[in-house]
């Protein structure tokens, strides 16, 4: 099954929701991604979230999992309901906190046939993550969309 991540800027403006929205659908209706996975933290998070699940009222045979960078058992999260699991990769747990977000990114970025990305300022950890990414799509590995306002 295909799979998209997501990145964006925890600062991302509320205006990208119907790009968001477009993009998941292009996604699913035009690359054939079924599984997508989506961080818990800021606002790009937050609006993916959203996003897919409107997608979901629509096709729910899509999967929905929610990455966490902390092992569960130190930071509870609630899994929204409409998600279908909790992602925490094997040896996450032996990343040090300070770099447990940059960590995750890179391992669902690999792990991923699409990227859907905000990451408007040169610099931070969604830049960095986003530049990363570009590597491995230029080496036929990942095909990203970016968003923009």
């Amino acid at each position: 099954m295909k799979s998209c991540f997501f990145i964006g800027h925890r600062d991302a403006p509320d205006s990208l929701a119907d790009k968001l929205d477009a993009a998941i659908e292009e996604h699913i209706f035009n690359f054939g991604v079924g599984a997508f996975v989506v961080g818990n933290y800021g606002n790009f998070d937050r609006m993916s979230q959203r996003a897919l699940m409107r997608a979901k009222k629509r096709r729910p045979d899509i999967v929905i999992r929610m990455a966490v960078p902390y092992h569960p058992a130190l930071v509870r999260v609630e899994l929204p309901e409409g998600f279908d699991s909790i992602y925490f990769p094997e040896g996450q747990e032996n990343v040090p906190r300070r770099v447990a977000i940059p960590r995750l990114n890179r391992t669902l970025t690999d792990e991923s046939d699409f990227l859907i990305a905000y990451a408007p300022f040169i610099s931070g950890g969604s830049y960095n993550a986003l530049q990363y990414a570009e590597r491995r799509e230029k080496r036929g590995l990942l095909r990203i969309t970016r968003l923009s306002e």
